[in-house]
């Protein structure tokens, strides 16, 4: 398929989405994504899940680009580790990216293509803005042109349709999730980026459920599912542009909300009952219990001295006597690398490197 007339989505007829199979899918996407919700809202502090979900979110999507890290890296990154890989310091750009769509959302309740030009900036760490030369072409293993991205002068007015499309409700009325099913494909077949589209839109994806009020905050990441599954997340792609499969790809699209909604429950409910469990030990044990201590220790799998320093307004050896002292009675684990000490909250390091396993099935 010739993408040079990528069609616009309102040209979509809304009533071929509701078929048996498309609808049940919905009533399971939306009951797990309101349960997550619902357990997201449970958390004491919300910038917990925020910070922690989204380095898990930024691993995933960035191993579909075949950007690897290791959790240890991309952990002593987030505490601004410069001897970081570069692999590692590119996932955490991802996690800043999303901080960056969110607070825009946010604050105007819209998501523009100028908002998303800006989440792609953060990602990609430089304003070159929409691309100026043809995208890549993608070719089947026999040399055939399979995907023609849109020419550099189409960008605009298909950008513009496509805002005009996430931003306006009357005239298309499907259900969100499936209109955010059909914004990410849009997205990826306009191509409009140099580099970064798979991510951006994968940001993209969850910014929209926040528009939508689905979503309080941006925690529900769909990189994972599309990682266990990433041969059908291609070929549906490719369906669409080659044969109008979009109920196959709705449908793909559906499931891994449920499941990545249901992983996340799990994931969340682990996260709270070892932060209750630290917050009990701690309070009950220490002299110097706070609040605020519980969040640092969860905000961060890895923290450091100066860290703790800035979060609870103390003197850097009041901040070495409170981890040491952790460490010394194993709440914390202590490793020198390099010249820094990192203290590590190991549950919350196994929670967010174990996958769940009981739903990951695509």
């Amino acid at each position: 398929m010739n993408l040079s007339a990528l069609p616009s989505l309102q040209t979509l007829d809304p009533a071929r989405f509701d078929t048996a199979v498309i609808l049940k899918q919905l009533v399971a996407a939306h009951r797990a994504l309101a349960e997550f919700k619902g357990v997201a809202a449970s958390m004491p502090n919300q910038g917990i899940l925020v910070s922690t979900l989204g380095l898990q979110e930024a691993k995933d999507s960035s191993e579909i680009e075949n950007i690897v890290t290791t959790h240890d890296e991309l952990f002593r990154e987030a505490v601004h580790d410069i001897t970081a890989s570069p692999a590692a310091k590119e996932v955490a750009r991802y996690s800043h990216a999303l901080h960056t769509g969110f607070e825009v959302v946010r604050k105007s309740g819209l998501l523009t293509i100028n908002h998303i030009i800006e989440v792609q900036a953060v990602l990609e760490k430089n304003r070159a803005g929409l691309r100026k030369v043809p995208g890549t072409v993608l070719k089947s293993s026999a040399g055939r042109v399979v995907y023609t991205p849109p020419t550099p002068e189409q960008l605009p007015s298909l950008l513009a349709d496509l805002e005009r499309f996430i931003n306006d409700a009357q005239h298309f009325s499907a259900d969100p999730l499936v209109k955010m099913a059909l914004i990410h494909h849009q997205f990826e077949s306009i191509h409009p980026f140099y580099d970064g589209n798979g991510r951006t839109g994968r940001i993209l994806n969850v910014l929209y459920l926040v528009k939508e009020g689905l979503l309080d905050t941006p925690v529900l990441y769909l990189s994972r599912a599309i990682v266990r599954s990433k041969t059908d997340y291609y070929r549906l792609l490719q369906d669409v542009r080659e044969r109008d499969q979009w109920e196959s790809w709705v449908h793909y699209m559906l499931g891994a909300v449920e499941r990545t909604a249901t992983d996340g429950i799990a994931t969340i409910q682990a996260i709270k009952a070892a932060l209750m469990d630290y917050k009990h030990r701690i309070r009950t044990g220490y002299k110097f219990y706070s609040q605020d201590l519980i969040n640092n220790l969860f905000s961060h799998p890895y923290t450091k001295i100066d860290i703790l320093q800035r979060g609870l307004g103390v003197t850097r050896l009041t901040a070495t006597r409170y981890l040491d002292a952790l460490a010394q009675d194993g709440l914390l684990h202590k490793q020198k690398i390099g010249r820094t000490n990192y203290y590590i909250n190991t549950p919350l390091v196994r929670i967010l490197a174990d996958a769940p396993s009981a739903t990951s099935k695509a």
